[in-house]
């Protein structure tokens, strides 16, 4: 690797990639989580799904795609929150930082190893959240609630409302569409996001506000 190259890659504290590496060695050890050699911290994978907590990560260019849209909607210097959706994060991580900051909102604390960024999270108690994220203080707010129900949309959609100040990006299943326009006012794009996985359910984007998402293209436009 050129490490004339490395200043533009977004770095952890010494202490946070410490704790990070001493957490893959673990797991690695205990089988549950794959390292690849040469792994990047925020790589889309590092961190293994866990089916039980009804985690499915999306592919490289959904994901990068989801994450260039945020940094356009939420402008230079804006402030970006990721609701159960690390994979979206992680791809924000690996972008130049300089232009927006972000945090990751997430029942799974093995992302804690991100540092002050991660912030635990259950759709069950929607606004228990620490209060340094005061409301209406994120210019984007992406979120995919874990699951395709009425209660954990509607739940999850108290959070979003809490910190946005108006633009909304909700990826979910298709069949959420009339509950997404209910609770949140938002609607259907063009783009269809992929996971890495194959899933029976189809899901889509939904916002509210002009987004380049709703556009006819595909993802490779993104890259």
């Amino acid at each position: 690797m050129d490490n004339d190259d490395d200043d533009d890659t977004p770095q952890l504290s010494s202490h946070t990639l410490a704790a990070l590496q001493e957490f893959y060695v673990d797991q690695q050890q205990r089988g549950g989580t794959k390292i690849s050699e040469g792994f990047k911290q925020y790589s889309v994978g590092s961190i293994e799904e866990d089916w039980q907590l009804s985690q499915f990560w999306y592919n490289d260019e959904t994901a990068l795609c989801l994450a260039n849209e945020a940094i356009l909607a939420a402008g230079k210097g804006g402030r970006i929150a990721c609701i159960s959706v690390p994979s979206v994060y992680q791809k924000l991580k690996e972008q130049d930082g300089k232009d927006f900051s972000v945090c990751i909102l997430e029942y799974d604390r093995r992302f804690s190893v991100y540092g002050e960024e991660f912030i635990f999270y259950d759709y069950n108690n929607p606004l228990n959240i620490p209060e340094n994220l005061i409301p209406h203080s994120f210019d984007m707010v992406l979120a995919d609630p874990p699951y395709l129900s009425e209660e954990c949309l509607r739940k999850t959609s108290e959070t979003i409302k809490y910190l946005t100040k108006g633009k909304i990006l909700l990826c979910t299943g298709a069949v959420m569409e009339e509950q997404a326009a209910k609770h949140l006012g938002v609607k259907m794009c063009n783009f269809i996001p992929k996971h890495t996985r194959n899933l029976a359910n189809e899901f889509r984007c939904y916002v509210n506000y002009d987004s380049g998402l709703d556009r006819d293209f595909s993802c490779s436009e993104c890259t």
